[in-house]
Formats: structure tokens, sequence, C-alpha cells
């Protein structure tokens, strides 16, 4: 069996593997942190709260978020490239306390590599929509994020004196050539694979990102993740909007909506696959629909779909949104009455929010006490 020390690529060097390291890190780092966000408000512990403005930040936070993971598949790959002959290094057999150290660092990395090629390529499948697996998986995405970030501060900390010395050398004093091409064949790799995709999030990008997953396109230029059809949702003839509240209830029809004030509010979409949308959406704002009908100001509201078996059939707008002037029941979009797809007849949208939790087909607002 080879040694380490017979791979003599230039792409195999502490040097190389230190520098592709902190870019890697970077760009976990970023992951972590905004997935930990995303969890965060799309299922809100009770100390969490979200703010409303400025209205873009989840769009901003997410789009990170999933960026960084698509920047984070060329670098992990030219990361396991540059030490992969450290696969090939004997175990210190005669020095137990050695060879103790040895495998708990070997399964240290054994344990960062698998979670997180379980995170890049789950994190793939989702943003594509595929799930060919049956478990939750913004439960399983979360939790493996944890194992693949104590993984990685170990790791690190054994690494630590080694990638010091390393990255106290420059590029341009090392006998071996091809460095430096190396790690940039990494970074432009890595670059392609952003500018590819950014698209989903960044608007002027569009045009360039061969392989966004969404674009503008879509019924009345936005897309969606989940049609009427594919929800199975028929709205009743007789359809009233139910508004209930502790020792309070109210109905009203599409054309009692219509028929009070409006608002329209140029606000972005963003869902956690990472893609978002803006338009300008019409609609009742919240707030206003509660005090037109006598309910209670300055608390949370459950809104329910006419869809029962999502899994994002109900969702709670907190208190802070619902005050917000800018949280609309919406009736329009883009100067159009919304298409069923969108959520005919009438959806939740607010700053600041998850797609998931735009609920659409609305048919009941119930002001929590």
């Amino acid at each position: 069996m080879p040694r380490p020390e017979d791979f003599t690529g230039p792409s195999h060097s502490p040097l190389v593997a230190a520098r592709l390291g902190r870019w890697l890190g970077v760009a976990f780092g970023l992951c972590f942190v905004t997935g930990l966000l995303s969890h965060a408000v799309a299922h809100p512990p009770d100390w969490f709260g979200w703010p409303t403005r400025p209205t873009s930040l989840y769009r901003v936070t997410q789009g990170v978020h999933v960026l960084s993971g698509i920047a984070a598949i060329p670098l992990l790959l030219a990361k396991l490239w540059s030490v992969s002959p450290r696969l090939f290094a004997r175990p210190p057999l005669r020095r137990p306390a050695r060879l103790v150290g040895h495998v708990l660092e070997r399964v240290s990395i054994l344990v960062l590599v698998c979670a997180a090629f379980f995170e890049l390529v789950t994190g793939l499948f989702n943003v594509a929509q595929s799930y060919p697996w049956r478990f939750f998986f913004p439960a399983a995405h979360y939790a493996v994020a944890w194992l693949a970030v104590g993984a990685l501060l170990v790791h690190v900390g054994v690494k630590l004196p080694v990638t010091r010395a390393a990255l106290a050398s420059r590029l341009d004093r090392e006998p071996v050539p091809g460095r430096r091409a190396f790690l940039r064949t990494a970074a432009g790799a890595t670059g392609v694979a952003v500018l590819a995709t950014a698209g989903v999030t960044v608007p002027w990008l569009r045009h360039v990102s061969a392989l966004a997953w969404r674009s503008a396109g879509g019924p009345q230029g936005v897309p969606v993740n989940r049609t009427a059809t594919a929800a199975g949702i028929v709205v009743p003839a007789d359809w009233r909007l139910e508004i209930v509240w502790a020792g309070g209830r109210h109905a009203l029809g599409l054309a009692d909506l219509a028929a009070l004030p409006q608002r329209t509010g140029r606000l972005p979409i963003a869902c956690v696959e990472g893609w978002s949308a803006v338009a300008d959406w019409t609609g009742v704002p919240v707030a206003d629909l509660l005090a037109a009908v006598g309910a209670p100001a300055g608390r949370p509201v459950r809104v329910s779909s006419l869809e029962t078996a999502g899994l994002y059939a109900t969702s709670t707008l907190p208190a802070v949104h619902v005050a917000d002037p800018l949280t609309l029941l919406a009736l329009r979009i883009n100067g159009e009455v919304l298409q069923p797809d969108h959520g005919y007849p009438c959806r939740i949208i607010a700053p600041n929010r998850p797609g998931v939790l735009q609920t659409k087909w609305v048919a009941r607002l119930e002001v929590l006490g």
C-alpha cells in the first residue's frame, strides 16, 4: 500500500488543504447560521422573535443559506482530494496513547464527512423538491447540521497547529509548482456553481444562472411550489372567511372583503428552497380586517387553509406581524385577481416570512388568547 509521502502532486499539501479548509469553513459557517435562522422562523420556539422589517431579510438569509451550501460542494470535493493521501497513514500500533488519538481523529473525520455529504445532498434534493426518503426533511437536516458542526469543531481543534503552520507559509515560496493553479480551479468552480444558481434569488442574475431551479416565470409572473390541483382545492360556491375570537365570530364573503379599504404592498415571497420573487400584492391589512369586525388587537392569529391535509395547512401570525400594515389578506397579485395556484379566493402575504407560512386558500382566522 502507498504511504502519504508517496503522493507528490501539487494539490496534496498542508498549505492547499489549509486554504481550502478556511474557505470551506466560511461556507459551512454561513450555511449553519442562516440555517438556524430559517429553522427558527419556520418552527419558532417560544423565546424566538422575528421582525417584520426589513421586508427582504428572510429572502436574503435563505438565499445565503442555499448559495453557501452550493458553494460548499466543490470546496468539499477539492478539500477531500487534497487530503486523500492521509487515508493511507498507518496507525501507530505500537504506541497505545497515540493509537487512541488516531482512532478518535478518524472517527470524527468520518462523522464530519458523512454529515457534510448528508446535508449537501439532501439540501440539493430539497431545492429540487424531490424527497426519495421517508424521514421529515427539515427535522433531519436540522439535527444533522448540529452533528456536522460538532465534528467540524473537533476536527479544527485537532488540526489547528498544522493549519496555523501551513497558513503562515506562502504559495510563491512553495517549491512544488501548480498549487496556485489547483486553488484557482477550486475557487473558479465554486464561483461558477454559485453564479449558475444564484438567479433563483438575485433578480439581475436570472438571465445568466443556467442551473437556477426557479425563475420569474409562473402564474401571474410568480412561481408556485404547490398548485391548487396538487393540494386538492375546491372553493365552495358559498365560501366565506370565518373570523373567530373568544366571545365572538364573524363571516365575510369575497365581495365583503373587496369592499373594505385595500392596500397594495410590494413584497417578496421567499421559499425555503432558496428561490424568491417580488410582486405587488393588494388586499386588506389583517389588523384593519380584525378591527372592522370587532376582534381584539395585539394578539397572534392562527390562519387555516381550505387545504386540510398538508403539513402547512395552518400557520400562526405572531402579534408583531398581525400589527404590521403590510401583512395582508391578499386578493390580488400584480393588479390581477389571484389565480387558484396563488391562493384564490385569498391568501396571507406578510413581510419577512417564509413562503410555507404565507398560507394560501385561507378559510379561517382565529385570534388567539
